[in-house]
């Protein structure tokens, strides 16, 4: 589990598709611990398929 100052969820409008660093995303092949801003440029959400420019910020380090 990924300290409280590490963690950065970002939600999509689209779905509702929470990214969580601590659980990454099994259909993409990212592995847990993976911080939104480290994903690849080209992955996207694995439910609706939305880009990284659509997801916003949920909160994360101040």
């Amino acid at each position: 589990m990924a300290n409280p100052e590490e963690m950065y969820q970002c939600q999509t409008s689209n779905c509702g598709y929470i990214y969580n660093p601590d659980k990454g995303d099994r259909k993409g092949k990212i592995k847990k611990g993976t911080q939104f801003e480290d994903l690849p440029e080209d992955w996207k959400c694995p439910v609706c398929g939305a880009t990284r420019k659509m997801f916003k910020s949920l909160g994360g380090p101040a």
